[in-house]
């Protein structure tokens, strides 16, 4: 009796802290998506500036580009606002070899600033800037531009809760002996999509998309409850066929970051392939997380529908629901 009782208590836990996290991180979720920097040098010397931030509850982030104290600041700047990203352009002169560059702010978000710098001589390097390092030194050696895209790609992945809650809803509905093909169909879905529109090739507006991973979400949680219900569908019988359609969908959600930050020149091809790495990364230990904790569960005798799937089931509904009615109005 008393394993029980500590049982339940530590999955009751377990649940409100991941309940509490994925609440609270739709507040922030155009925060999490990356901020990016973009430095060209001409070889007279002029560079371009490019700065891309996301925008919050339609406001821009309180941050912004400090660059060398040898580039002469500009007279006025271009500012162009699409979707939830607001891009400012302008140029100055001065040398890139030397210096700092820090992210003003940075260090009061929970985003990550992107850094891509190429000289005049076509040398092209990457940097990712965190809030607990918001500055950049130009004299030290920096990350190759297309190795930081794993990074990007598994940040993506573990912080995006909308793809963290379709994964949940996923191992509800499958049973563990398809739960492989299942996760393969997602991957291969999304993995289509974010090819196809990272390359140009689809372009779609972001808040359609998000109202349907929305509507994905809660649309699963729907097939759960039919599913313990006795009910059947094509989706219960078929879960890969479902992961996959979505998987298509979510695709164009992982493409939506990387739009962000953009593709190396010349690296196009290596870069986008580690960021769909990062993302099948980051979406290996979500799920393997999950079955930890149902493992646990099951070891523990605690009764897992009652006190694990349900509660599960319950907030892949209510927080689906929610982000869909918020997408619409």
């Amino acid at each position: 009796m008393r394993k029980n009782i500590r049982a339940m208590l530590f999955f009751a836990g377990l649940f409100w802290v991941a309940l509490t996290t994925l609440t609270a991180m739709p507040v922030y979720a155009h925060e999490i998506r990356p901020a990016a920097l973009e430095l060209v040098q001409e070889v007279d010397g002029t560079v371009s500036v490019l700065w891309k931030q996301p925008i919050l509850s339609g406001r821009k982030l309180k941050m912004r580009p400090v660059l060398p104290a040898q580039c002469r600041a500009p007279a006025q700047t271009e500012q162009i606002i699409s979707g939830n990203v607001v891009a400012e352009r302008w140029n100055t002169r001065c040398s890139l070899d030397r210096g700092y560059i820090a992210i003003e702010g940075l260090d009061r978000t929970l985003t990550d600033v992107f850094v891509r710098i190429r000289t005049g001589d076509g040398a092209e390097t990457t940097h990712i800037l965190r809030p607990a390092s918001p500055q950049l030194d130009l004299g030290e050696k920096r990350d190759s531009s297309a190795a930081a895209y794993l990074f990007i790609g598994t940040q993506h992945m573990l912080l995006g809760w909308d793809h963290l809650l379709f994964l949940l809803g996923l191992l509800l509905l499958t049973p563990i002996r398809q739960l492989l093909w299942v996760v393969t169909a997602f991957t291969l879905g999304h993995s289509i999509t974010l090819a196809i529109t990272a390359f140009g090739y689809l372009a779609l507006p972001s808040e359609p998309v998000e109202l349907l991973i929305a509507l994905s979400i809660f649309f699963l949680a729907i097939e759960v409850v039919r599913k313990w219900s006795g009910k059947t569908s094509i989706t219960i019988r078929q879960p890969w066929l479902v992961a996959l359609a979505f998987g298509l969908l979510h695709g164009l959600g992982f493409a939506g970051a990387l739009a962000d930050i953009g593709l190396p020149k010349d690296q196009e091809l290596w870069a986008l392939l580690l960021f769909n790495l990062g993302v099948e990364l980051g979406q290996l230990l979500f799920v393997a997380l999950l079955l930890l904790v149902m493992w646990l569960a099951s070891r523990s005798g605690l009764e897992q529908r009652k006190w694990l799937e349900w509660p599960a089931v319950y907030a892949v509904g209510i927080l689906g629901a929610f982000f869909t009615l918020t997408r619409i109005f």
